[in-house]
């Protein structure tokens, strides 16, 4: 066994302020085309004649190709090196969507969202794992990882936003199109103005094959099982297979990369009681905040029926307190106190957020007494989390494992949507469903059916808000017990030391 060499050291690039602009953006692509085509959807099933049945696969094959692929995109970045990484991740993210919005068919369409995932999970770990290595001084990282929390937050609203406008104004085509042009500033940037520190050659980061079958396949199948949950239920037998066979595959994994000697996954990354506790920060989160989305913009469009482009605005609040919170409260704290600290307050202002909104209702829209400060403080409190969790997630890491944290990090964010979509979906469908069987007796004649249908799914968003505030405040007592960094991140008492490696 031995420590790991660090890298050489060098003096910081000039450019990096200017190198984060497009790292960020190539980010944003990222996280905003999970959720920009759910609005553009409707559209495209019409002008290409998907069924319902198989509708579903334009979220779920990028969704499968993503968060199956994250680990080994991340390995990849760590052997080929990121800014290339990056690079080719821009290239086959622009012409898989290319090819999307040119789509004649739904199968052409599938399988280009197939294709965005797969290169997405190549360029996620990269960007996240640049700024690792790029930005080492602590106040610096902190603005760094200020800016970059608040997008990976907001991006998936922003997505809902562009997607309104986008479908509206021009066609469902441009939201695939728009990866294209984002792609093409970004990968500009990263020829001219990103710069990656000379990586050291004292350590040997090989491939490893089985590690990404097993891990692949397991990541795919939660995916998949968890998404599958959502429309066909917990009791479907395609459901309950997928599940068991992701919780074995895992297993599996688990155990071969305790066993190789270069992992795709080595555990060092994950064992550390802090950074583990950053990874299922950032997992419960998102769960809580996916749920949000998918009750509101139900709520807003069959209840209250706003047009797709008004309910993308009504989302801007959540971005803007997203911003504060990231850029203004957490990048300036978090080299003076704790990450807890700023975890724990965070997690519980999301939570009293949820609370807020889950007073909807089916009569009025309540946007400005309750959405509009519901959405502030919710983004507000997750923007102070997710900055936290993911510098946390990538500090102290070894260098040549940077890649393979930052994927972490991603894969989080992935499995939590997923879960959080079906689970909390779930509790929200039988929660109206309760309600019908109940109140079935005050429905007096079929004109008041759709007010009563309207009630029913009110009560089931609200338990489902219910249920994401008991989430946050639960992440709120993972930070509080599991995170036991005690000093501000940057001093060297704070670092969690990487283990030793492999010789």
């Amino acid at each position: 066994m031995s420590v790991p060499a660090a890298e050489p050291v060098t003096e910081p690039d000039p450019r990096r302020w200017k190198a984060l602009v497009f790292i960020c953006l190539a980010q944003l692509m990222v996280v905003l085309d999970g959720t920009v085509v759910n609005i553009a959807l409707p559209d495209a099933k019409r002008d290409l004649g998907i069924s319902t049945a198989n509708q579903q696969w334009v979220i779920t094959a990028y969704a499968l190709a993503f968060g199956g692929l994250l680990l080994f995109g991340g390995r990849v970045a760590d052997m080929w090196g990121r800014r290339r990484a990056l690079m080719i991740g821009l290239v086959g993210f622009a012409c898989a969507s290319a090819v999307g919005g040119a789509a004649v068919n739904e199968a052409m369409l599938f399988a280009a969202r197939a294709v965005q995932g797969a290169f997405g999970a190549l360029l996620a770990p990269a960007a996240l794992s640049l700024l690792t290595v790029m930005f080492t001084q602590p106040k610096e990282r902190a603005r760094a990882f200020g800016v970059f929390g608040a997008i990976a937050g907001g991006g998936a609203a922003v997505g809902l936003l562009l997607g309104g406008l986008l479908t509206q104004v021009l066609d469902w085509r441009w939201t695939m199109y728009i990866n294209v042009a984002i792609a093409a500033v970004a990968l500009l940037g990263a020829v001219f103005e990103i710069k990656e520190p000379p990586r050291s050659t004292d350590h040997v980061v090989k491939l490893d094959v089985l590690g990404v079958v097993l891990g692949g396949s397991g990541l795919a199948l939660v995916v998949y099982g968890f998404s599958r949950a959502a429309e066909k239920g917990w009791a479907d037998g395609g459901t309950l297979t997928c599940l068991v066979a992701a919780v074995v595959l895992l297993a599996l994994f688990v155990g071969w990369q305790w066993r190789y000697s270069y992992p795709l996954l080595p555990l060092r990354v994950v064992a550390d009681r802090s950074r583990g506790g950053a990874y299922l920060t950032v997992a419960l989160s998102v769960i809580a905040m996916f749920g949000s989305f998918l009750f509101l913009t139900l709520y807003m469009q069959t209840v209250h029926h706003y047009t797709p482009l008004s309910a993308g605005f009504a989302f801007l609040p959540m971005v803007f307190g997203m911003l504060i919170g990231s850029t203004q409260v957490a990048a300036r704290l978090i080299t003076r106190v704790p990450p807890r600290y700023l975890l724990v307050p965070g997690a519980l202002l999301g939570s009293c957020a949820m609370l807020i909104l889950a007073q909807v209702s089916a009569d009025a829209t309540r946007y400005w007494s309750v959405i509009f400060p519901g959405l502030i403080i919710l983004g507000f409190g997750m923007g102070t989390v997710f900055m936290t969790s993911m510098n946390l997630a990538t500090f102290g890491v070894a260098p040549y494992d940077a890649g393979v944290a930052s994927a972490m990090v991603n894969t989080s964010q992935q499995v939590g949507g997923a879960v959080g979509t079906a689970l909390l979906n779930t509790i929200a469908a039988n929660a109206a469903a309760r309600y019908i069987t109940d109140h079935r007796d005050s429905v007096r004649g079929p004109a008041d059916i759709p007010h009563f249908q309207a009630l029913a799914m009110v009560h089931g968003d609200s338990v489902g808000f219910y249920v994401a505030a008991a989430i946050l405040a639960f992440v709120a007592v993972v930070a509080g017990l599991l995170i036991n960094v005690r000093h501000p991140l940057g001093l060297n008492t704070a670092s969690p030391e990487p283990a030793a490696a492999p010789v």
